[in-house]
């Protein structure tokens, strides 16, 4: 990493900065005018004094609740510009789908509330939405200087067993191991080890999450034995897509955000089965001291409210090279953006790179905007302060968009089956847009699914209580989704409600049928989308489900992902379920929000 420019703070600050990232939000929020709103993921900010000149700053969800209570002293302290009040209110999003909605122009009732600022996890979203701005004509909303306010390295998670078979700490080791391992038939056996099974990855969607985009570029970095210069012919090469073809196989499902993998490892250790997820997750590096904290998620006020893992992470930093995500802090040239919210962007920069908010985030485990470890960076967490050995020069914008589109067709294919409840609560209007949520479902359903590849494999169920000898109906089997797509879209547009919910059964069913075609080459999973709860007698048996879930061997695993719809869905049975099957539950309890769910659903796949 490079090296600092001023003194190292003493242990003392980061110990009271550490603390402050606790409570110091809780302490302001008592005291302030500013109220408290709510997004549609349910996050918690602070809304401005409306007496007062105010920005909004859009974030990278791993810094977003750190740079909140930086911003809530910086606007306890009642900063000045031209004689007015400024304030700072901080939102979260993913860097992907900020970038997206940046290249399509944004639009407050799909992408939330518009940015004046945006602090991506990296510049290479950066060089993304220019290149793709050029490509639509549009004029460049970036400018020139991006100063870094924080950076961490993405690093190869792995538990420690684990990583030690493979000779860590005295041996380097890099993308090219893993390269190996996942094409080695013996899996782990191949190191004595067979009791782990085959070697799997765990990896998000380049497309919305960055530390997806850093494995991506580095993982053709390292199949051509670059560090620099990367050419748009050499991503192209049948030896760089056979190198990463091969490590995206290995891959147990993809996703958006490396949380999934994160808190399925933790559950996975709490019950004594912590080498069986999966063997090793691209992360950045704050992350793996998170989870080795017993606080996965990386939220400051969960931080020490769980017990630490038993087999900890630790971090390989690649011997053939890495990249850093260095939190640009982009001042958005866009035409809302005038004056007075130019000069509290760049009061408020000065602000963040301040020692005192430094230290904050240091205290988190990541590094100064100028590359500087803090104390909890230490080899007692399996991590470096020295960093990675080699880093690895981001590529040219064209390159960069080559890489990201060659994902597509390198990535691991899909057989899912996609499940729909049509129970006669689906026909409730939701709130005066006339709409029933089985119209919304409809609408997001039919723009989600065109995400699959043509030779990823598809089909489609529905279910209720009222369909004669099975509470469930198979509408569309699975096949290509060249050809299963359309008859999908077919489908879904003529779906009514009809009566109960019988959930447990049809996922009882839906996993079942899954097993009896399991493709290993693919990642296997059913998607189920529901807005209440079990209401079918003839199984109500929430334990038993669960134990059948839990009773895949690793080598055939078919993982339930669950999308609760609605302000009455049975949250903690979908919860079990996904945690169960190592997958996911996710929330769309505003039913409006069902689009952007299910678009964050399928970037499992």
């Amino acid at each position: 990493m490079s090296s600092t420019r001023s003194k190292p703070w003493p242990l003392l600050v980061s110990a009271i900065f550490g603390v402050a990232l606790i409570f110091g939000a809780h302490s302001y929020f008592g005291r302030s005018s500013a109220a408290a709103v709510s997004t549609n993921d349910g996050t918690a900010l602070v809304s401005a004094d409306p007496s007062c000149h105010a920005i909004t700053v859009l974030a990278s969800s791993e810094k977003a609740a750190l740079l909140r209570v930086i911003a809530s002293h910086y606007n306890a302290e009642r900063h000045t510009i031209d004689g007015s009040c400024a304030q700072v209110v901080v939102v979260s999003k993913a860097s992907g789908d900020a970038e997206a909605a940046l290249v399509r122009g944004w639009d407050e009732t799909l992408d939330g509330p518009r940015p004046d600022v945006w602090t991506p996890a990296a510049s290479a979203w950066t060089v993304l939405l220019q290149e793709q701005l050029i490509t639509k004509d549009k004029p460049s909303v970036v400018p020139a200087s991006t100063p870094s306010i924080a950076q961490t390295p993405l690093v190869i998670a792995m538990p420690r067993p684990m990583a030690e078979a493979l000779g860590w700490p005295t041996k380097p080791l890099g993308w090219s191991d893993l390269f190996a391992l996942a094409k080695n038939p013996r899996g782990w056996g191949s190191v004595g080890h067979p009791e782990w099974g085959r070697f799997t990855l765990g990896k998000t969607n380049p497309h919305v999450s960055t530390s997806g985009l850093n494995a991506t570029i580095a993982a053709f970095f390292a199949a051509t034995g670059l560090s620099s210069d990367l050419s748009v012919a050499r991503v192209h090469s049948p030896q760089a897509e056979q190198f990463v073809r091969q490590i995206e196989s290995s891959v147990v499902h993809y996703g958006d955000t490396t949380l999934t993998f994160l808190s399925n490892m933790a559950k996975a250790d709490a019950a004594g089965r912590g080498l069986s997820y999966v063997s090793a997750v691209t992360v950045e590096e704050k992350s793996v001291w998170d989870y080795n904290q017993g606080n996965p998620s990386g939220d400051p006020a969960t931080l020490g409210a769980a017990s630490k893992p038993h087999d900890p992470l630790v971090a390989i930093y690649p011997k053939d090279g890495t990249l850093v995500s260095d939190s640009p802090y982009v001042v958005l040239l866009e035409p809302w953006v005038d004056k007075a919210k130019q000069d509290i962007a760049a009061d408020f920069l000065a602000y963040v790179r301040a020692p005192s908010a430094q230290a904050t985030f240091q205290a988190a485990a990541f590094r100064s905007y100028d590359g500087k470890a803090g104390g909890p960076i230490s080899p007692a967490d399996g991590l470096l302060p020295a960093g990675p050995p080699v880093l690895l020069t981001p590529p040219a914008p064209t390159v960069l968009q080559a890489i990201s589109d060659s994902w597509d067709s390198l990535r691991k294919r899909a057989r899912v089956l996609v499940v729909i409840d049509v129970s006669g609560s689906m026909g409730i209007t939701v709130g005066d847009s006339g709409k029933t949520k089985l119209d919304l479902a409809r609408e997001a359903a039919t723009k989600a699914i065109r995400q699959f590849a043509p030779d990823d494999q598809v089909g489609l169920w529905i279910f209720s209580s009222d369909f004669g000898a099975h509470p469930y109906e198979e509408l569309v089997p699975i096949g290509p989704a060249a050809s299963t797509v359309p008859e999908m879209t077919t489908a879904i547009d003529r779906l009514e409600p009809t009566d109960g919910t019988a959930l447990y059964a049809t996922i009882r069913a839906a996993q079942s049928t899954m097993l009896g075609g399991f493709d290993d080459t693919k990642i296997n999973a059913v998607v189920v989308l529901t807005d209440g709860q079990n209401e079918y007698p003839q199984d109500s048996n929430l334990d038993s489900l669960v134990r059948q879930l839990h009773g895949e061997s690793l080598d055939t695993s078919v993982r339930v992902f669950t999308v609760g719809y609605g302000a009455d869905a049975d949250v903690t049975a979908l919860t079990s379920i996904a945690d169960a099957s190592s997958a996911a539950y996710y929330s769309a309890a505003d039913p409006t929000s069902i689009w952007k769910v299910l678009i964050s659903v399928l970037s499992n796949f």
